[in-house]
């Protein structure tokens, strides 16, 4: 019988990487017997959520996937939230090489990879063991080009990429056919190889253009979602979606991280009642300033909303707080998606064939908006500039008329139907690529070659 082979998953914290990561090891396990995953798991302090999202998991994966929670860590406020990240992962780096260091001492299975998100910094434990190590690449093809065109900027002709924020610079890349204007990227260290979640498909262009980069062995193994459509039961919400036609609803959610004050959703409230468009609105609360919390449903939306609104959008729409995205997303009452461009919520809304007007509010999100509305001609735009500070909040507001326009450049007229014609053909695209033979399936199959035969 063939040997054992033991692979070790560390995510970065947070729903979305931990969702990504163990339909990855699903993916793998499922493939292939002699597989097994660990998945270490780091747990943000303010995440009161993760807990009952990792049980969740436990019960639906396979018993060759198993869960090691490492001890919580407090964290210390900083003026950057992606700072605050760095060095929180950063504090777990002796509980992981503890955690790894007893995963090499059993032996059987045996330890061959350790398979990273963003936690670039943790290449450290695997050279300190001899484990080769890959990283799992969360995001898109192209964003994955642009950081490794930015890494080439500093390493090569000495250039701090971080000088091009707040630039009108515009950046010519081999992986998107357009310029694309100046931001600040992430850069990956080296590796045995990248797995990406995307399909070729999608990005044929970024994909073909990885190598003129430089990048190590490339793997596109996506859409890998996690397409739980949950059953009407608890779901009130979903009996009310029952009742509108079909495609008619617009729907408004951003993700795990999105959430609006008062003034913001004043703004959006009023777009909605003049769009006259049926409506499905996830509106969640803010932390305080200067506080890094995850957000919270408001406890009384009427406080919040223009005084009426509830009343007078009765017939023609809800707002509520969390959202079970990937079950509304599936409902065909709905027509069009409001969203952050969290890749996730990309990839799944490519995978129900659901045009976007693109909202992005932090970190990669706007590059996934430019490179859905410009690059893939996917998605309508309602504000793709907009910014808001996960530590400061942000004094930055759309307006009404903005958001609006955006809704009906969503739901009406030719180049709405162009663009939903255009994502259904996507659509079948994003699922034939994991089937038998597919790109995807061809290109998990070779990852999974590379691994047992090293």
């Amino acid at each position: 019988m063939s040997a054992k082979i033991e692979l070790v998953f560390i995510p970065c914290p947070g729903s979305g990487h931990l969702v990504s990561i163990v339909e990855m090891a699903k993916l793998l396990v499922n493939r292939d017997g002699r597989l097994s995953v660990t998945v270490l798991i780091m747990k943000f302090p303010f995440n009161s959520e993760i807990d009952s999202h990792i049980g969740s998991l436990t019960a639906s994966v396979a018993d060759r996937i198993r869960f090691v929670l490492l001890p919580r860590r407090g964290h210390s406020p900083r003026t950057s939230f992606f700072a605050f990240v760095y060095h929180f992962m950063e504090s777990y780096k002796a509980d992981l090489r503890e955690a790894v260091a007893e995963l090499s001492a059993q032996g059987s299975p045996r330890l061959a990879r350790l398979v990273l998100d963003f936690c670039t910094s943790m290449i450290d434990v695997a050279v300190e063991f001899g484990v080769p190590s890959y990283i799992f690449f969360p995001l898109g093809a192209a964003f994955l080009g642009v950081t490794l065109h930015l890494q080439s900027l500093r390493d090569e002709q000495h250039m701090d990429p971080t000088r091009l924020k707040g630039s009108d610079a515009v950046l010519d890349l081999p992986c998107l056919a357009n310029p694309l204007p100046a931001a600040k990227f992430l850069p990956l260290e080296e590796t045995k190889g990248i797995l990406v979640n995307t399909f070729a498909e999608l990005e044929r262009h970024a994909v073909e253009a990885l190598a003129s980069l430089g990048a190590s062995t490339v793997y596109s193994v996506g859409p890998i979602l996690n397409i739980n459509v949950e059953s009407k039961k608890g779901f009130e919400i979903l009996d009310w979606l029952d009742q509108q036609p079909d495609a008619s609803v617009v729907f408004l959610c951003f993700g795990s991280g999105g959430c609006f004050d008062e003034r913001q959703a004043k703004e959006i409230a009023y777009a909605l009642e003049r769009s006259r468009y049926c409506f499905l609105w996830s509106l969640r609360q803010p932390p305080a300033k200067g506080k890094l919390e995850a957000p919270q449903d408001y406890a009384n939306l009427a406080e919040v909303l223009p005084e009426g609104f509830l009343n007078r959008t009765a017939g023609v729409g809800r707002v509520i707080g969390w959202a079970p995205q990937v079950t509304i997303l599936a409902h065909p009452a709905i027509g069009g998606f409001v969203s952050h461009c969290g890749w996730n919520s990309t990839l799944e809304s490519i995978w129900f064939g659901m045009p976007v007007a693109a909202w992005p509010q932090y970190a990669e999100q706007h590059f996934n908006a430019f490179h859905l509305v410009v690059e893939l001609g996917l998605a309508a735009e309602i504000k793709m500039d907009y910014r808001r500070d996960l530590v400061k909040g942000s004094d930055d507001v759309v307006m009404a008329n903005e958001i609006e326009r955006g809704i009906r450049k969503l739901m009406e007229g030719e180049e709405a139907r162009e663009k939903r014609k255009k994502v259904k053909e996507v659509s079948e695209k994003s699922r034939k690529a994991l089937m038998e033979g597919g790109s995807s399936y061809l290109s998990l199959s070779r990852f999974i070659k590379d691994v047992c035969n090293q």
